[in-house]
């Protein structure tokens, strides 16, 4: 089997021996796959990886040598294969072949491991690190994914110290802490480190003095104290704690790395070009990245947000978080930001008996937590700016991904959050979701109803997903009766009387949030004979000025239930359209009468 390096100068061994890779460029194109084994790259992305921002106009047609090239010298290396799908391409191998897979596992499994085998398997992580990380390539993007690969081998060295202080080390870590205390001065978690060995070696009055050093400096140089976990050190450490000081076994305190994210979506489809934007987001080095999914319910923003989430949990060894601040959803009123707040530090390890009692100090703590870890936050159903803003972190080394119905544009103006709005999925991949949910035996047997179905649904995932747990529930339904049930019964055929199974009861929930005029005007645009509408038909169809009727169209599109197109038309999504018919049956008679 070929061995894959990335993790010092870019090579494929076969045998022992380096199979030629070609020019830089063409070992940049392969190390541009290598990164996402096993994941489409788009040859955008390929482009943008390779070349930055000076592609030449055959960027495309030399990107196709590079590949044909590669693809000749790997022919004999096993286990490793150059895959073209559609829009881009995929290096398939396994990765225990692949170094930086490897080490990724590795210290994935020390996270849940006992301090002797945690300290075994971070050691045995980190001598796969022979030099420089993509030696020899150049251009932004090497520059930028070296630099994260950097972070990802300090997090794990800081991540083996911890493991060697929890076990009762200290003096056997002075001489490497106290290197990497004078490389990092402003390191709030190599200073508690190196206080703990000092501390233990029977050194205290060095590590009390050391504490003075780094406070003054981050005093002088950000404006700010410690935080409370090196700060609480320090207390200790005054006070002789003699938990401090515990045997293995004893009473010290393990690091808490959370990870909170639910199971991926079992058949996610398609999405590709939403999944690069997330992937450029994240690429962008100013941090902290905020990235704000909007939709409409049931299009499919927590899938997306979940899958991505999962993708990259190895780029977050601090931590993942996840909370459903409950904005659009049967159970009430949204989520507190304080409650929110309240369970991230419990994830994090933090005692009832150091919580402090005012909100704006829980959330300050929970700020100082995460200010230097690499922690991934997902924050599911947000309802408004507000409730997210209390949650976002303070450093720069963390991302977070945020889901709504509004487009928050609160968190997108203050925060510089990157606005990702999420419509229906193309024929393609509605197919390929419902043959994947169905199985491809039922599927293949009927093709004509699955293509109906396909049409029916829009591209709605929630739609999709109704339509096959109805198939799955009744296997020997013939698919041409669901086709006909909701060709004559239209929206009604997607209820269900579980509510998030139900695509009226989940579109409902968007209604919460409308104000009483902006919930008539909804309901009246199922009753317009056309699916877009103008602002002057719009003030007509609602009886109110021009300006009243634009700021109602705003909100209605902010609510992901129209779409706002050039020209300035109003569009609505077919089952959205037909949900809005349902409602305007409700409205009173004279309402409807003035309004044809």
């Amino acid at each position: 089997m070929a061995e894959v390096r990335l993790l010092d100068d870019v090579a494929v061994l076969v045998a022992g021996r380096r199979v030629d890779l070609g020019p830089a460029r063409q070992r940049c194109v392969w190390a541009a796959l290598v990164v996402d084994v096993n994941h489409v790259v788009s040859v955008e992305r390929l482009v943008e990886r390779v070349w930055g921002g000076d592609a030449p106009v055959r960027a495309r047609g030399t990107l196709s040598s590079y590949l044909s090239r590669l693809r000749q010298a790997l022919a004999g290396a096993g286990g490793v294969e150059l895959v073209r799908r559609s829009g881009g391409y995929l290096l398939a191998a396994e990765e225990s072949a692949v170094d930086l897979c490897r080490f990724r596992a590795l210290a994935r499994r020390a996270r849940g491991a006992e301090d002797a085998e945690a300290v075994r398997l971070l050691t045995e992580a980190l001598d796969l690190w022979r030099g420089e990380p993509l030696s020899g390539l150049t251009g932004p993007w090497a520059q930028a994914e070296r630099d994260r690969l950097r972070q990802e081998e300090l997090a794990a060295r800081h991540e083996l110290v911890d493991a060697r202080l929890r076990a009762g080390q200290g003096g056997e870590l002075l001489a490497e802490l106290s290197a990497r205390a004078a490389r990092h001065p402003l390191d709030e978690r190599v200073a508690g480190q190196y206080l703990l060995a000092l501390h233990r070696a029977g050194r205290s009055a060095q590590a009390l003095e050391h504490y003075r050093l780094t406070r003054q400096r981050l005093v002088d140089e950000l404006g700010a104290d410690p935080g409370p976990p090196l700060r609480e050190l320090h207390r200790r450490i005054l006070a002789a704690d003699p938990a401090l000081t515990a045997a293995p076994g004893g009473t010290a305190r393990p690091v808490v790395a959370p990870r909170q994210l639910p199971a991926p979506p079992r058949h996610f489809t398609g999405r590709a070009a939403e999944l690069d934007a997330l992937d450029e987001a994240l690429d962008d080095t100013g941090g902290p990245v905020v990235s704000v999914v909007a939709g409409a319910g049931g299009i499919g923003k927590t899938w997306l947000a979940l899958h991505w989430a999962h993708r990259h949990a190895d780029r977050f060894p601090d931590g993942q978080l996840f909370v459903d601040l409950h904005g659009f959803s049967p159970d009430g009123d949204p989520m507190d930001p304080a409650a929110a707040v309240r369970g991230f530090l419990d994830a994090l390890g933090v005692s009832p008996d150091r919580l402090p009692a005012d909100p704006h100090a829980q959330a300050a703590l929970y700020r100082s937590l995460v200010s230097d870890k690499r922690v991934l936050l997902v924050v599911d159903n947000a309802a408004h700016a507000d409730q997210v803003t209390p949650l976002l972190p303070g450093g720069r080394t963390c991302a977070v991904v945020v889901t709504g119905r509004t487009r928050l544009p609160g968190l997108v103006t203050a925060r510089g959050a990157r606005h990702l709005a999420l419509d229906v999925l193309a024929e393609g991949e509605s197919r390929a979701l419902l043959t994947a949910r169905l199985g491809r035996a039922r599927a293949g047997a009927d093709h004509p109803a699955v293509t109906d179905l396909v049409r029916l649904c829009g591209g709605f995932p929630l739609a999709l997903g109704v339509i096959a747990a109805r198939a799955a529930t009744e296997p020997h339904l013939p698919l041409a009766d669901i086709v006909a049930e909701l060709r004559d019964h239209g929206l009604d055929a997607l209820d269900s009387d579980d509510p998030a199974a139900s695509l009226p009861a989940v579109l409902s929930w968007s209604l919460r949030r409308l104000t009483d005029r902006q919930r008539t005007a909804f309901a009246l645009l199922g009753i317009t004979p056309g699916p877009d509408i103008d602002l002057p038909a719009a003030a007509s169809l609602t009886d109110l000025p021009d300006r009243d009727a634009r700021a109602t169209l705003r909100a209605l599109a902010d609510a992901s239930l129209l779409d706002h197109h050039p020209g300035g038309r109003y569009a609505t999504h077919d089952l959205i359209r037909a949900y809005a018919t349902s409602l305007a049956h409700d409205l009173p008679e004279p309402v409807r009468s003035a309004a044809v």
